[in-house]
């Protein structure tokens, strides 16, 4: 089973046994995009480009499928479309956790040393408490994940699905 689809199950069965929206919980996604330039192909950064070669044309282009939440975890109640491996960096999700009176972040999601890296950090320096679903996120291996988990602890909370269902006063 690919890295990806692992914390994929897990949510699925976390959002099927526990409703956010009726414990008063936002659910915030951040849509990878690549914004087509001229010709229709991607924008994108020298270095995404030498790391993901196959990028083309369409690939997380906006309302594309490979740009929304997966199905099976969806909806959010929010979308925003980040373009960098951190989520607050040229977006509008800052604005709108302030705007929500969001102060404290449970981070999921895909790359764990790229994205939720990266998004952690920055929430980290803009006052954010953040809670890192370690069982709910993936890397491309088992070791970079567990090495980039490692690397959070100075900055965020880890907990697992089940720790998270049971902060927010819910049974798993």
């Amino acid at each position: 089973m690919p890295a990806a689809a692992r914390p994929i199950r897990r949510l699925q069965r976390f959002r099927r046994n526990w409703n956010a929206r009726e414990n008063g919980i936002l659910i915030v996604a951040t849509l990878f995009t690549l914004v087509p330039g001229r010709g229709g192909e991607p924008i994108m950064s020298a270095h995404l480009k030498q790391l993901r070669p196959f990028l083309r044309r369409g690939d997380f282009a906006p309302g594309s499928w490979g740009q929304q939440v997966v199905d099976v975890l969806g909806p959010a109640d929010i979308a925003v479309e980040k373009v960098a491996y951190s989520a607050f960096y040229m977006s509008r999700l800052e604005w709108v956790l302030r705007k929500c009176g969001i102060e404290h972040l449970y981070v999921t999601g895909i790359v764990t040393n790229g994205g939720i890296a990266s998004t952690v950090r920055d929430a980290h320096v803009r006052e954010f408490h953040c809670t890192v679903i370690e069982d709910g996120c993936a890397a491309f291996s088992e070791d970079v994940h567990r090495s980039a988990i490692a690397g959070l602890r100075p900055v965020a909370a880890i907990a697992t699905i089940a720790e998270a269902i049971q902060a927010f006063g819910a049974s798993p």
